[in-house]
C-alpha cells in the first residue's frame, strides 16, 4: 500500500509498489500535476495532450511559455501519436539509445498543443530508461508532457525533497522512489530535415552522438 503524507495541497506517495503508480496515473489522467524520477532528475508531468494542464505546469514553473516541455513516451510505438514524421537518422538514434538520455526534436503532431514546443512546429520527446516512469506512462496510456521538477533557472532535484523545496504546495503528487540514478539532464538532439544538431550536450556526449549515426 502507497504511504501518503500532505503538504499543503501537494501529496507526497512513497513506496516501490504498483499502488503508488495507480494512484498517480488515475490523477493525471484528470489533468493533474504529479512529479516523478526519472533516468535523470526528477520530472513534473501532465497528459500532453490537455493544453490546459500543460499551460498550469508552465506556470508553476514559472517557465517561459517560448521554452518548449519534451514530452515522455514509454516506447517508439508512441511517436506516432506525437510526431508527424521520424526520418532514418532520428531512428539510427532510437535504437542506439532508447530508453535513455536522449531528447529528439522531431516534427509536432497536430494533436499536440502548440503550447508544448513554445508555439513552434517541432516537440522535443524521449523514453526515459527507468522502471518506474515507464510504467506510470503505460498505465495512465499516454504520453506525458515532462519537464524537470524545479522553478525555471534553479537546479534539477535530484530526489523528493529537492522537489518539495521548488514545488511543494503547487503541484498535486510527488511520487517519491528514492534519488534519481542519474542525475544529470539529458542530451538534446534536432534532427529535423535530415541534419543532425546537438542542442544541448550533457548526459550523452556529442561524439557518441555523431559516431551512432555514421
Amino acid at each position: 500500500m502507497a504511504k501518503q503524507l500532505s503538504l499543503g495541497k501537494t501529496r507526497l506517495i512513497t513506496t516501490d509498489t504498483m499502488n503508488a503508480i495507480s494512484l498517480a496515473a488515475a490523477e493525471l489522467r484528470q489533468g493533474k500535476l504529479v512529479a516523478f524520477p526519472t533516468d535523470t532528475v526528477y520530472g513534473v508531468g501532465t497528459i500532453a495532450f490537455d493544453a490546459e494542464a500543460v499551460i498550469r505546469l508552465y506556470a508553476v514553473k514559472r517557465r517561459a511559455l517560448h521554452k518548449p516541455i519534451p514530452i515522455l513516451v514509454s516506447g517508439p510505438e508512441q511517436l506516432k501519436l506525437v510526431a508527424r514524421e521520424v526520418n532514418p537518422l532520428a531512428r539510427k538514434l532510437i535504437e542506439r539509445f532508447w530508453p535513455g538520455a536522449l531528447t529528439l526534436v522531431l516534427p509536432r503532431h497536430p494533436n499536440v498543443p502548440a503550447v508544448i514546443g513554445g508555439g513552434g512546429d517541432t516537440v522535443a520527446v524521449r523514453m526515459p530508461g527507468h522502471v518506474l516512469t515507464l510504467a506510470l506512462i503505460q498505465e495512465v496510456g499516454s504520453p506525458l508532457a515532462t519537464t524537470s521538477a524545479n522553478m525555471s533557472g534553479w537546479d534539477s532535484p535530484l530526489d523528493a525533497q529537492q522537489v518539495i523545496m521548488n514545488l511543494g504546495g503547487r503541484i498535486d503528487i510527488i511520487l517519491d522512489a528514492g534519488p534519481c540514478p542519474g542525475g544529470i539532464d539529458s542530451t538534446v538532439v534536432d534532427t529535423t530535415g535530415g541534419v543532425l544538431r546537438v542542442l544541448r550536450e550533457t548526459a550523452i556526449p556529442a561524439r557518441l552522438i555523431r559516431e551512432a549515426i555514421k
